[in-house]
């Protein structure tokens, strides 16, 4: 089968969404597209950000290239699951603009794992994938019964059938992704990276998948939940193709890094800067200093809460004090250019202690942010204290709900974020 695979032209005027809005490689078809060549499939990646094109220009180059299926991301690479725009305008546009000529129309992302019945009436699709979507797309691929194909909801003549639960590949044996040249040397943006002019192309790799924790805040219950580790031969061979294209610069977009002493021992010497996201609670000082030996140049801790109180609100299950807290803190950044501490508002913390650690952090040369308002992502153990299991207008709830509770968002929304249903006009209604 041939078969497209398309991250659409992103734009997110007047969107909440807070995750970066630089072009990144779209991990989750880039595991599609070696799964299936390796089922004997012919498939191509489309990308509207690192192609240059907007979502007519994209249509256009997908029809070129007459799929038999068409699966199209919601959200901006893997990397983005967790905190992806709410609206599904993006994906619409694209899906609009192709209109008959893509084939089996397939949406794959944080939305359609979670509401999949209103995925498949915004965006007008005939399947969405639920979960992780790697193998489900192959299964897609191979079966032209989608009875028997878990994982996804589609349409009937009696309606959307919802087949199954959300996916989770073994993810294991993943193997080394590839790019094409032209993406690599177009991807300028070096993630998270802070404080330097970024020389040579940048990318992600993905290290490992899930996390062991399961805090209230983060959105991956009907995603990318349970932790796996990726052999590390095929972390190494994807990052040496990567180097060998001419990339300065990955980060590694796991959704906490932990410590890993044979990657990070292949690491140095190998003059690459790299970029990670993690508990600093999770690191001994001697991995710390192994860790900036590897070449990483960017940590991204979270924190979130300055009381103990706070951080078991949070089900964060950290055992260290705030003060130990700070103390591996400013030891990372003895050894790494760039350290972050993740600040959340939460109600138990007091402005003045925050004002107070910021400035003690800092004196050590660590960045906190400013604790910022956190949206109720569907996935998220907090939307369903709030509203129970999610409906078909979860996200509309959550949507609301934010935009009620905070005057102020996050320091790179410049226009005041808009009603969902404003945001998704051009979609079709559940």
């Amino acid at each position: 089968m041939r078969v497209a695979l398309v991250n659409p032209a992103w734009h997110f005027e007047n969107s909440i969404y807070f995750g970066c809005r630089e072009a990144h490689l779209p991990i989750e078809l880039g595991a599609c597209h070696g799964l299936l060549q390796q089922a004997g499939h012919e498939a191509r990646m489309f990308d509207g950000l690192l192609d240059e094109a907007d979502a007519q220009q994209l249509a256009h180059q997908v029809a070129d290239f007459a799929p038999e299926m068409t699966v199209v991301t919601t959200a901006p690479t893997y990397l983005f699951w967790r905190c992806a725009p709410p609206e599904l305008r993006a994906p619409r546009e694209f899906i609009a603009a192709l209109a008959d000529r893509g084939g089996v129309i397939v949406a794959v992302g944080p939305h359609g794992s979670v509401t999949p019945k209103a995925t498949v009436a915004k965006l007008g699709v005939d399947v969405v994938v639920m979960g992780e979507c790697e193998d489900v797309i192959v299964a897609l691929a191979q079966s032209p019964d989608w009875s028997k194909v878990a994982s996804i909801a589609y349409q009937t003549a009696e309606g959307v059938r919802v087949q199954g639960g959300p996916a989770a590949t073994r993810f294991t044996d993943l193997p080394a992704l590839t790019w094409p040249d032209r993406w690599i040397a177009r991807h300028s943006h070096h993630h998270h990276r802070f404080g330097t002019t970024p020389h040579g192309p940048g990318a992600e790799v993905e290290a490992s998948r899930g996390c062991p924790y399961s805090c209230s805040f983060c959105a991956k219950i009907d995603y990318r939940d349970k932790y796996r580790k990726r052999s590390l031969d095929a972390v190494t061979t994807e990052i040496e193709r990567l180097q060998e294209q001419g990339a300065q610069y990955i980060y590694f977009i796991d959704e906490i890094f932990l410590p890993q002493k044979p990657l990070l021992e292949w690491l140095v010497g190998r003059g690459l800067s790299f970029g990670v996201q993690t508990r600093i609670d999770l690191w001994k000082p001697d991995m710390l200093e192994l860790l900036g030996r590897a070449g990483c140049v960017s940590i991204e801790a979270g924190v979130e809460s300055l009381t103990r109180e706070g951080r078991e609100s949070l089900d964060k299950r950290c055992k260290l004090s705030t003060d130990e807290l700070a103390d591996l803190l400013v030891h990372a950044r003895r050894h790494v250019p760039f350290v972050q501490a993740n600040l959340i508002k939460t109600p138990n913390d007091d402005p003045a202690l925050i004002r107070d650690w910021r400035k003690r952090l800092q004196s050590g040369g660590v960045w906190a942010n400013d604790p910022v308002p956190l949206y109720p992502y569907p996935s998220s153990p907090d939307y369903r204290k709030l509203w129970g299991v999610p409906d078909d207008l979860a996200w509309e709830r959550a949507h609301e709900h934010y935009l009620g509770q905070f005057d102020s968002f996050s320091d790179i929304q410049d226009e005041r974020p808009m009603p969902l249903r404003e945001l998704e006009a051009a979609c079709r209604k559940p």
